[in-house]
Order: C-alpha cells, then structure tokens, then sequence
C-alpha cells in the first residue's frame, strides 16, 4: 500500500514530486484560534480537490498539550461520510500518533491508513516534545510499527531538529542518519527530515542529505522545511537537485512547532507549487484550487496568508 505514490509517480516521469501537506494537522496544531471539526474537515476536502493525496488530518495527542487537535476523531467521522472523499482511492489521511495509545483511537478510524511517528535528534528537544529520551522514543516506535505492520497499516517516521535545535545548537548530520537508518529498520517506509526552526541553509541540507545518502537512497526520504529565515524555497531546491521527490509543506505557510520556541510557519505549499511548476516538475496539483483552500483557511482563522504566491495569485484575481 504505502509504495502505491512511488509506481503511481514513477510510472509519470522522474521529475514528478509528491507533496506531503501538512496544513490540518502541523500548520493548526500552532495557531492561537481553535477551528471546530467541521471547519477542518472542510479544509481537507478543498485540499483534496485540489489534488493533493496525501493530506495529514490531525493527530492523537493529548488535547492538553496540543487543544487544536482535539477532535480529530470527528474531523475523520467528518470525511468518512462523504462519498467524495471516499471515492478518491489515492487519497491517504495520515494522523501523527506520540504512542501506542494514540495508535489504538487512530486505528479505529476507517479512514486510517497511515499514520506518522516522531522523533528528533536532539535528546533535549525529544525529552521536551514527548518527555521521553531518544532510545525510549524509538522503543515506542517499535511497538507502534510492530502493530501497524499487523494491520496493514504505513508508517512514516519524522526526525526533528534535524539541521539545529533551540536548546543544543547544531546537530552532527551522522546522528541525523543513524536515527534515519533506525527508523527504516523498525519499519518506516520513509523519513521525513524536519528542520523545526527553519535555520537550514542551502550549505547545511546539502551536508546533512549527502552525509545520509551514503547509506539511504533518496526514494527513502521527504524533507520538511521552516520558513524562519527565508530560506526554505532554497533549501528545497538542494534537495530536488539531489533526487529527494517528497516535500511536505502546509498550505497559506500555516503553523510552526508548539515546542520550538521562536520556530515560525512551514514553508507554503503554494510557493512550493509556484517553484515546481517554474522547473516543469509534476505534481498533478491544481494551483488555483490550492489557493482558494488557503485563502479560505486563513479567513476561518482571521489571519494573514503567508504564501507569497498566493497573495500575488489573489491580487491579480481582482485585477482582471
């Protein structure tokens, strides 16, 4: 099942590139409004219809850490119910689980078919983010994929902090691969590379993605850039120059990390498109769809779109 986008893609051409969006579940979980289920799952299908496959729909964490995530449950009830959604066989709704708690109530939806685990390179980020010790995180994703592999159910693995932490620095890109290599092993079947304070820089992904690729193909790996310093378009350019074919980004730049101090929003998935498009990658995704799903979350939000591409898209809607 989870190698479905990679024969769906590469039957296409080499240049197609998968998107990860990220907006209901990482861009919300770090907003100050709380959207009601209803709301979210609303997004979700404007997102769907614009083509996107791989949507993440929320997660299974405790509500009191993360309140925007509660009703999760419902926003999936939500979706199970529409026949539209239910018609898109591609279409996966992955929800981040912390446990194997959060496995077991993500499980029980129908629409679950993947579900993402996480981790990070830094022992301080990890102990802040799930109070727990990177060895005991891994322990904990051993059991997750043990059960999931039952179930017929994908994993996908986050790393944090994979460029810098906001409470140790940089991290060495050897660590970075050896907890990578560990979450393969255990039964990822891809890694995402998170640099959650968005310092990365052209220099530093392309050491951290070379120093992984001695030992893991590309196919292997997704990146997923912060937008903090600008340089995240940079950043994903390095890593389609060396092959990686998935991006996670969040539409209208949405969210940041609730346990980053200072982290700002993910990269927007429509100056992603904008970018792609620009080089003649595919990603079978309808631009103008895109923008009108971030122009309708932000307005629900009460906030300001963060795509560039998106405001330019808008301002020249009202022109013609």
């Amino acid at each position: 099942m989870h190698l479905h986008w990679r024969r769906f893609y590469s039957s296409l051409s080499t240049t197609a590139v998968r998107i990860v969006e990220v907006g209901p579940r990482d861009g919300l979980q770090n907003e100050k409004s709380l959207l009601n289920p209803r709301l979210r799952a609303d997004l979700i299908r404007k997102l769907a219809d614009s083509g996107l496959r791989w949507i993440e729909a929320g997660s299974f964490v405790s509500p009191k850490w993360v309140p925007q995530m509660a009703g999760t449950k419902e926003v999936l009830e939500l979706l199970s119910s529409d026949s539209n959604i239910k018609n898109m066989s591609s279409l996966r709704l992955p929800v981040l689980i912390p446990n194997m708690k959060g496995y077991e109530e993500a499980i029980k939806s129908p629409m679950v078919r993947e579900v993402a685990v996480f981790t990070a390179a830094s022992e301080s980020f990890t102990k802040r983010n799930l109070n727990a010790t990177i060895k005991e995180s891994l322990q904990q994703i051993s059991e997750i994929c043990t059960e999931a592999k039952k179930d017929d159910c994908a994993v996908r693995g986050y790393i944090s902090t994979v460029i810098s932490c906001p409470y140790e620095g940089s991290i060495d890109p050897v660590k970075v691969k050896e907890i990578a290599q560990e979450l393969l092993a255990l039964g990822c079947y891809e890694v995402s590379l998170g640099d959650t304070i968005g310092t990365g820089t052209a220099g530093s992904v392309r050491l951290l993605l070379t120093t992984l690729m001695k030992s893991i193909d590309p196919s292997r790996l997704a990146v997923h850039f912060h937008d903090t310093y600008g340089q995240a378009l940079a950043n994903i350019l390095v890593a389609l120059e060396l092959g990686v074919r998935t991006i996670d980004a969040s539409v209208a730049g949405l969210g940041g990390c609730p346990f980053a101090p200072g982290a700002t929003g993910n990269v927007a998935t429509e100056d992603v498109i904008y970018l792609l498009q620009g080089l003649d990658y595919f990603s079978g995704i309808d631009l103008e769809k895109l923008v009108d799903a971030g122009d309708f979350i932000t307005k629900s939000l009460q906030i300001s779109n963060q795509s560039r591409a998106a405001k330019a898209l808008l301002a020249r809607r009202k022109t013609v």
